[in-house]
């Protein structure tokens, strides 16, 4: 008996601010609707299980992992990559940051960790150990995070 093919939807979404319709397998996880149909390839599929942040998006404003969020979960949203909030002009204040306080290493990790940043408000996070808990969900095996601290407190005029 042959397969059955994988049910599909049609989703619609806007992404980085353009409205994207696209019909997907139901099972299609959002992480590879990003990087292989829409070509974002800064959101990286790290651990696929939602644990090291380095798929880490903006859904509505909010940060989310897209390792574990299904394409069809996202219809109706607004998402942000991180390609999303790189100017055209250059870099934004925290990514040129990290560049200049060496807050990145290999840089697999990095998007994860600015679209963390850009969605967190820096007067909840007054002192060092209040952004290490805030990026406590976006691992990096590369630095000892003391330079993405330091790349933070620069950010954000500190």
């Amino acid at each position: 008996m042959p397969e059955n093919p994988s049910p599909t939807r049609e989703i619609t979404l806007t992404v980085n601010g353009h409205r994207v319709q696209r019909t997907v397998p139901v099972r299609r996880l959002l992480v590879d609707f990003l990087r292989d149909d829409l070509g974002r390839t800064g959101t990286h599929a790290g651990c696929e299980h939602g644990v090291c942040g380095a798929c880490t998006i903006l859904i509505d404003g909010e940060p989310a992992r897209s390792c574990i969020t299904l394409a069809v979960q996202a219809d109706g949203t607004e998402v942000t990559t991180v390609e999303g909030l790189t100017p055209e002009e250059g870099l934004n204040p925290v990514q040129q940051a990290f560049k200049d306080c060496h807050g990145l290493q290999c840089g697999f990790c990095t998007p994860g960790f600015i679209v963390t940043l850009s969605a967190a408000n820096p007067e909840d996070h007054p002192d060092d150990d209040s952004i290490r808990e805030l990026l406590a969900g976006n691992l990096c095996r590369c630095t000892g995070y003391h330079h993405i601290v330091d790349a933070v407190n620069q950010a954000w005029g500190r």
